[in-house]
Formats: C-alpha cells, sequence, structure tokens
C-alpha cells in the first residue's frame, strides 16, 4: 500500500458527503490537476474511505468523516505543555514514536496519524482501520521509575481513557483485561505498551491507542468478530478532533496520578468497570492452553486473579488473552 500524501488528503478534505462535485471542479478550486483528483480519490478508496463515482457528476465522500485540524490540537495540546506531532500517514504511531524517543523526543510527545495503514496490537495482531474511521495516536511518557515499576500500566490506562469516553456521553464502555475497552462484546478500542529502560530507572513508555470512531459493523464484518465504535453509542458522528484532544488531556492528568502511586490507585476503579467482573471466563496463552475460572478482579500490579475452584491464580498478560462469556 503506498502512502497517502498530503497533496492527496488536502483533494480528499475537499469533497462532500452531501453533494457530487467534479474533477474539474476540484482541479480547479485547488490549483491542482484532474490526474491529481484521480490519484487522490483512488487512493483514498485504497485507504478505506468509502467514495461514490458516478460519471458525469464527479465524486462524493459515501459516509460522514471528521478531519484532524493539526494546527489547533497542536496548540492545544502546547497549552498543556504537550508536544503533538500529526502526520497524514504513518504505518504504526508506536513504530514511530519509538524511533523518536530514542532520537531524544521530549516527554509528553503525542503522535496522532490521520490514517494508520499498519498498526500494531498485542501479540503480534494487526490493528485495521481505514481512512476517517478511527483515531490512532501513541503518547510518549517518561519515568523515574525502572520498567518494573509500570506494572499494570496498561490497566490504568484504560481507566483513563473509559473517563474520558464515560464524559462524552459513552456510558456503556467498560475495561477488558488486560488492554482492551469493549461495549457488551464488542470491541471499541485497544492498548498497546511498549516500554524501555533499565533495571533500576528510568524508563520511557510509548502508549499507543487505537478507537474506532465509525464504521464498526463495517469492520465486525470484515473480521468476523463483534466491533463497534464511538459515533453507533452517542447517535451522531463523533469529531476525532475533541475526541483526541479529551483522551489526551484524562491520559496526562491520570498518569501523573499513575507515577506517583502506580496501579494501586486505579485498582478499585479498574474491577468495577471490567465487563467480566465475577464471570466464568478463559484465560489463553499462545500455545492455546487454556485455564477456566471466574474473574475475581486484578491486584496491585495489574495481574487478573482467578478463581479456578481449586485456588485463586494470578497471570500477567503477557501473550495471554481472556476470553469471556463462559457463563
Amino acid at each position: 500500500m503506498s502512502a497517502l500524501s498530503p497533496r492527496h488528503l488536502r483533494v480528499l478534505r475537499a469533497l462532500s458527503v452531501d453533494c457530487f462535485t467534479s474533477g474539474e471542479t476540484l482541479a480547479q478550486r485547488l490549483g491542482c490537476t484532474r490526474a491529481t483528483v484521480h490519484n487522490a480519490v483512488r487512493d483514498g478508496m485504497r485507504a478505506g474511505l468509502p467514495m461514490q463515482i458516478v460519471r458525469g457528476r464527479g465524486y462524493r465522500i459515501a459516509r460522514p468523516v471528521t478531519w484532524l485540524d493539526a494546527p489547533s490540537l497542536q496548540d492545544a495540546l502546547a497549552a498543556r505543555g504537550m508536544v503533538g506531532e500529526f502526520h497524514v500517514h504513518l504505518a504504526s504511531t508506536n513504530s514511530h514514536l519509538l524511533a523518536r524517543a530514542q532520537a531524544g523526543a521530549p516527554h509528553r510527545t503525542l503522535v496522532c496519524a490521520e490514517w494508520q495503514s499498519d498498526g500494531r496490537g498485542r501479540r503480534g495482531r494487526a490493528w485495521l482501520a481505514g481512512l476517517g474511521t478511527a483515531l490512532t495516536f501513541s503518547l510518549l511518557w517518561r519515568s523515574r521509575h525502572a520498567v518494573a515499576g509500570l506494572a499494570g500500566l496498561s490497566l490504568a490506562v484504560g481507566v483513563l481513557l473509559r473517563r474520558a469516553l464515560v464524559a462524552q456521553g459513552l456510558r456503556e464502555v467498560m475495561v477488558k483485561w488486560p488492554n482492551d475497552l469493549v461495549v457488551g462484546e464488542a470491541k471499541l478500542a485497544g492498548v498497546l505498551i511498549e516500554l524501555n529502560g533499565d533495571m533500576l530507572g528510568p524508563s520511557s513508555a510509548v502508549i499507543g491507542v487505537g478507537i474506532n470512531v465509525l464504521a464498526g459493523a463495517d469492520m465486525a464484518q470484515r473480521l468476523g468478530r463483534s466491533v463497534t465504535d464511538v459515533s453507533t453509542h452517542l447517535g451522531s458522528v463523533a469529531d476525532r478532533g475533541a475526541l483526541l484532544l479529551a483522551l489526551a488531556e484524562a491520559l496526562d492528568d491520570g498518569l501523573a496520578e499513575f507515577e506517583a502511586h502506580g496501579f494501586a490507585a486505579f485498582r478499585a476503579e479498574w474491577e468495577s468497570a471490567h465487563a467480566y467482573q465475577g464471570r466464568v471466563v478463559q484465560v489463553c496463552g499462545a500455545n492455546a492452553r487454556c485455564v477456566s475460572g471466574r474473574a475475581v478482579g486484578v491486584d496491585d500490579y495489574g495481574a487478573l486473579l482467578l478463581d479456578t475452584g481449586a485456588e485463586i491464580r494470578r497471570f500477567h498478560a503477557g501473550e495471554l488473552s481472556l476470553q469471556g462469556g463462559l457463563d
């Protein structure tokens, strides 16, 4: 998949969901060639943007989409002392920020892509998202603690994201151990955290977040599993820029709390919001071996506590996954 260029994104942003616009009109308005318009539409469709093309009428985006206003978002983040980097296209915001972190990027740098083409999830899975349908960003958090002192960070991040989403009106969202947000059985968002540091500290965390904003039903059909999106539950198309700021502010404030007190400060809130709390589940490893039991909570380090009937067992995230809906 070729990169989406700023020039082509400019063409796509000029298209409307309400009416058709001819290639000639777009080219005149933007001062480009009709070939540029054609290529931009082609690249947009390859990136997952649904288009309607009618001979003699032109082009129209087939569903509403909100674009990110990078300058205003950078200003809003700067007002909080954060650094915002916005890109038209990145393969992975986490991979990009990991490289930037090694080159000395400052604490609280946030990298966001209008479109992420090769996003990564836990256990080597891909994070799939079409252009304009998701919010994908990564935040660099530099900590005075050693890597071991960041145990439970992914769970704390889930709590913070949930706080922001509930404040936006999405009250049904819950967390799922160890790094997902769900509504019912359907996945809404995922978190991928990559750590670097010494045994005695300091350390750094690149916190990657992917949230479905639109077209969850399309993604569910494509993946063959339950997926949902923010707009479905709000009843209107969510503004991705406003959502990004709300999430960034919640993370910025809450990670300072995590830095001071660790996951123990979030444990009770996480357990109260766990979609599978008190339910019979399976914890499965990469070798497909599973252990069944009742999810009774987590410890102060984020390990899942599973009551197997014979004992309470602790499971750390690693290559494990939780499968629910067994009771």
